[in-house]
């Protein structure tokens, strides 16, 4: 299971915010590079950065400082946040950018999610946010009725790498990963499933691993390596035990 840190990113800093609330921002660096500089060094394989803005802009918005990040880092970067069409998904992979991260296009727009598989294969991945069971879109300003494991069968057999799915209720919150809707969506799908939202402790991790039903691909923690609760060093570590 690959261990990702996130760098999500709002008026060009490093920022986490508290169940995607935009009024409940908590800034944790000026820099986003040398945020991602100091994740490399301490072991990251993989990055995942969210343009904040914009997701709710639905265009680039933080593009500069992502393509500078992607420049000077020696690992893959995934990317979401405002990507709605082919000219954006083009920009980001012609400039270093190793995956393209569709949300609310998932939703909205399946063909461009079917066009972009077929021209970039195993380069686009999903991102499915839920909250109770239905989905969040549009930086989770906007809700769907629509159940998260409908909308990933839809995307089989479409060159997706993989599913980032998140439980917005516990993204930021440190209140553990919703183990139980992410093994029902791991097993209702061939595609690869990435645990995000809620990881609080080095438990969460191992509780991922233990899991023996389904494979989850891997995990993005986002607050908890911020605020020290989680070793990005640990968190590694601990994967690297369980093949």
């Amino acid at each position: 299971m690959v261990i990702i840190p996130a760098i999500d990113i709002k008026d060009g800093k490093c920022v986490r915010l508290a169940q995607g609330d935009f009024d409940r921002v908590t800034t944790y660096a000026d820099n986003p590079l040398d945020m991602a500089l100091t994740w490399v060094q301490q072991g990251a394989e993989l990055i995942h950065i969210v343009d904040l803005d914009g997701s709710v802009a639905g265009k680039r918005r933080n593009s500069n400082i992502i393509l500078d990040i992607a420049k000077n880092v020696d690992v893959p970067i995934q990317v979401g946040g405002g990507i709605r069409d082919m000219e954006t998904i083009e920009f980001y992979l012609g400039n270093g950018v190793s995956n393209i991260i569709l949300g609310t296009a998932a939703v909205h727009n399946k063909e461009l999610v079917y066009t972009a598989g077929e021209k970039y294969p195993r380069k686009i991945i999903l991102g499915i946010d839920a909250l109770e069971g239905n989905l969040g879109t549009s930086g989770w300003t906007q809700r769907i009725a629509q159940n998260p494991v409908d909308l990933a069968k839809n995307y089989e057999n479409y060159n997706i790498k993989a599913i980032v799915y998140t439980d917005i209720s516990r993204d930021g919150m440190s209140t553990g990963v919703n183990i139980k809707a992410t093994k029902e969506l791991a097993k209702a799908i061939s595609i690869p499933v990435i645990a995000s939202g809620g990881v609080a402790t080095i438990s969460d991790i191992k509780e991922l691993l233990a899991i023996d039903d389904c494979k989850i691909y891997g995990v993005i923690i986002g607050r908890a390596l911020y605020t020290g609760a989680i070793s990005l060093e640990e968190a590694i570590k601990e994967s690297k035990k369980v093949s």
